[in-house]
């Protein structure tokens, strides 16, 4: 029986496995095109009836490694890398929703996966409905249809930093025969595994912490093997019918629990080709080598930030999980006991100008449109990134106008703290 490693020896070990005389460090196969012997050996592999590979727009050996390593560290069975964290939202959901179809979400996620899914999808003739991730059972249950196909949230919302029930959301998507998605990117499987808790598919920007260092754009879509699609069929055609591109090849007979990553690979990124770069997923596992050392401190800088901000007399509110009196602080005990991340929430007393004058006075802590890597930065998402909004969608995704997005690094707490306290006046 194979050894269950831990995942901080995941984190170093896993995905690439080098035989004698092999290099020890993962390396990047940086080539389109792989060489055969013969025809045979090539129709074999375009008839997926072999594996192997033969375009890089499909399957690369170097992302293949890494994948390996995302999906072992969520204990799924597969994994999938892209070429960032849009990408793998579209092509999880997309890869089991067609035009005519519905899926439901929560309101409090990334902006950008706001407008991917409530405008870009919708001219792709799927539907969605937006619930409140807070609201009971019985009313989250209103949302759904006989055409839904899945239940999306994100593990820590971005930037509202909301704790997601995922147990919750499990039973109200298997009630309804259908996947549960959540977007794990904040959490990372250091502190949240959601396969443990019902989740069936889970995506990554792995852009922000898994890469850590800020270098390389990428996602990563891992599933769980649990879901069964057959037991479901008529609601996923697409994984239990023919698929007359490959031959009239039915994916849940022909791949079993590999079933959904394999169609998503053969065909979504066939046709859509969000393929990551090799040389990028080579940057990934450099990151993810130190993700299990890195995220702990991500909590312990923004614990003690958060703690701090919340007992100062220019701060109206903070929304972070970990101090005792916030909102989410019991489901963050439950699903995230290890620490929740290192972004942190907040706004200050004053008008929107007080904001900016505050980020503007900053002089370690960086104004900049990313969030969760190495160094700390900080965002006034009404302003940045989800200036298209209007106040009332604001509040409706969790983003209060005066929401300041601060995210924590790994640097020395207090040169932080002395940051922001000089840069409140």
């Amino acid at each position: 029986m194979e050894k269950k490693y831990r995942p901080e020896t995941l984190c170093v070990q896993e995905g690439w496995s080098p035989k004698k005389g092999e290099p020890r460090v993962l390396p990047i196969y940086q080539s389109t095109t792989f060489k055969y012997d013969n025809s045979e050996q090539m129709a074999r592999l375009f008839d997926l009836e072999d594996s192997g590979y033969f375009y890089t727009r499909l399957q690369n050996p170097t992302n293949d490694a890494v994948a390996a390593k995302i999906a072992a560290l969520e204990g799924g069975v597969a994994g999938m890398l892209t070429s960032s964290g849009q990408a793998a939202n579209f092509y999880a959901v997309f890869n089991i929703c067609e035009s005519g179809d519905h899926f439901v979400c929560s309101t409090a996620i990334y902006g950008g996966t706001y407008n991917l899914f409530s405008v870009t999808m919708k001219k792709l003739g799927i539907e969605m409905t937006f619930i409140d991730q807070n609201a009971s059972e019985e009313e989250i249950q209103k949302a759904f249809r006989p055409n839904t196909k899945c239940l999306f949230g994100e593990t820590i919302s971005n930037p509202g930093c909301e704790v997601l029930d995922i147990e919750k959301f499990a039973r109200i998507a298997h009630r309804n025969g259908v996947p549960l998605i959540v977007d794990n990117t904040f959490a990372t499987p250091i502190n949240c595994r959601p396969f443990e808790w019902g989740a069936d598919i889970v995506t990554h920007s792995t852009t922000k912490y898994m890469d850590g260092h800020a270098t390389a754009v990428g996602g990563a879509i891992v599933d769980s093997g649990n879901f069964d699609w057959d037991a479901h069929a008529d609601k996923f055609p697409g994984l239990t019918t023919p698929d007359d591109s490959y031959h009239g090849l039915t994916y849940t007979k022909s791949f079993g629990k590999m079933a959904y990553i394999t169609k998503a690979t053969a065909q979504m990124m066939r046709d859509l080709g969000s393929i990551q770069a090799p040389m990028n997923a080579f940057l990934l596992n450099l990151g993810l080598e130190t993700l299990h050392l890195r995220v702990k401190r991500h909590c312990e800088n923004a614990q003690r930030i958060a703690e701090w901000l919340s007992q100062n007399d220019k701060v109206a509110w903070v929304n972070y999980s970990g101090l005792p009196d916030n909102p989410y602080h019991a489901l963050a005990q439950k699903y995230l006991p290890n620490g929740s991340c290192g972004v942190i929430a907040f706004g200050l007393k004053g008008s929107r100008e007080e904001a900016i004058r505050f980020m503007d006075n900053l002089k370690l802590i960086c104004i900049v449109t990313h969030v969760a890597d190495a160094r700390s930065c900080v965002l006034h998402p009404a302003s940045h990134t989800h200036r298209q909004l209007s106040d009332e969608q604001l509040r409706e995704a969790g983003v209060a106008p005066d929401l300041i997005r601060l995210s924590v690094g790994i640097e020395n707490v207090e040169d932080l703290i002395a940051d922001i306290e000089q840069a409140l006046g």
